[in-house]
């Protein structure tokens, strides 16, 4: 809750109920305008959060690939040596 300072000059022509009513009147609009940025900052993160799950998945995906080409290769040679020893 924000603390808003009514001058005195306006507290006396607004009297006391007057300047206190404008006092809620701003703090309402304050925290309205302030949900707001709350919320519009929520949806942004959402959306990153969401782009940063999907290069996680992409980054996972391509180091299964290349994990696969590397076993596949390692058991290509593996073989190949394995031929030339016992051929002779």
């Amino acid at each position: 809750m924000s603390v808003i300072a009514i001058p005195e000059i306006l507290r006396d022509k607004l009297t006391d109920a007057g300047a206190n009513a404008l006092a809620a009147l701003l703090n309402e609009s304050a925290d309205e305008k302030i949900e707001g940025k709350i919320i519009e900052i929520k949806s942004d993160l959402e959306v990153k959060i969401g782009q940063l799950r999907i290069e996680i998945a992409q980054t996972k995906t391509e180091i299964i690939r290349w994990m696969f080409i590397f076993w596949v290769g390692q058991i290509g040679v593996l073989t190949a040596i394995l031929f030339v020893f016992f051929r002779h």
